[in-house]
């Protein structure tokens, strides 16, 4: 009885050590921890059976442990691609929506902007003639004058390609004169 007694005073202490360790994968760290563990735990047992027994209780412990583990990041993982789709999903929606707004604002930014032209030609006609032919004489009389400093370089252009000819001549017959 008092081997039962001290069996089951120990095992609480067990499992509370068990439950610390939080081992998220079976990496080499994790398994030689958890390897120093049991050992620790085989030399402060009483007897043989009892350590083998703990050592196997805690082994299965540990790969159900591991299993869960596993279990639920499959099932985060399923979770979050679900949760992609949903949000993509969400956001062609979104997109979608976000178009038809857009057109319907550019349909009616045009008809606002042709009702804006359609009053602002009732109100200005005359004063808006007066204006334009002003701007209009005041562009032809521009182009004038860029015309004739045209025809002014036009004629300075012509005059030194004359001189240039004339040089280029007067190069020629010497060259030819030399090369004779």
């Amino acid at each position: 009885m008092s081997s039962q007694f001290s069996h089951n005073k120990e095992l609480p202490r067990i499992r509370k050590c068990l439950s610390d360790s939080s081992p998220t994968s079976s990496t080499p760290t994790t398994k030689s921890l958890r390897h120093e563990r049991l050992s620790r735990l085989s030399l402060s047992g009483s007897s043989d059976v009892f350590n083998d027994t703990t050592t196997n209780h805690a082994q299965s412990y540990f790969s159900r442990r591991e299993n869960r583990l596993s279990a639920r990041k499959k099932a985060e993982e399923e979770t979050a691609c679900n949760d992609y789709k949903k949000m993509y999903e969400k956001a062609l929606a979104t997109n979608q929506r976000l178009k038809s707004r857009l057109d319907t604002s550019r349909q009616e930014l045009a008809m606002i902007q042709e009702q804006l032209q359609r009053a602002q030609k009732g109100r200005k006609g005359e004063s808006n003639m007066l204006e334009t032919e002003k701007k209009e004489s005041w562009g032809l009389k521009k182009k004038i004058s860029d015309m004739e400093e045209q025809v002014k370089v036009k004629a300075d252009l012509k005059m030194e390609n004359q001189r240039l000819k004339d040089e280029n001549g007067a190069l020629i017959r010497v060259i030819t004169k030399l090369s004779k």
